[in-house]
């Protein structure tokens, strides 16, 4: 099955949008790179990749730490994540599949 051309946008995202191209949406959210409303709908995986390169550029400036934020980023980045958090586990994620390394020690 050859896979799309074009990205399904964030919204129609398995997991619940919980995916690397879905932290990478709501990142460029938090930095203001791309509207809130932006789901990325239709690019092209290209676009998707500047994107990372520009939401990349944005965490370098900070250590690539959320605590490193200054207060006004710090608070979008946890309104946008922590609303993301609910729909995904509303959608039934749980984030296992994210720590199953984790149990491995």
């Amino acid at each position: 099955m050859a896979r799309s051309k074009n990205y399904i946008g964030l919204d129609n995202e398995i997991n619940g949008g919980m995916t690397t191209i879905g932290k990478i949406i709501r990142d460029a959210w938090v930095f203001g790179l791309i509207e809130e409303t932006e789901t990325c709908e239709g690019w092209n995986y290209a676009g998707v990749d500047a994107l990372l390169d520009k939401v990349n550029n944005e965490w370098d400036k900070y250590g690539c730490m959320v605590s490193s934020l200054p207060p006004e980023l710090f608070e979008k980045h946890q309104r946008i994540h922590d609303k993301a958090f609910e729909k995904a586990r509303a959608a039934g994620w749980s984030g296992e599949v994210e720590t199953v390394d984790e149990d491995e020690d």
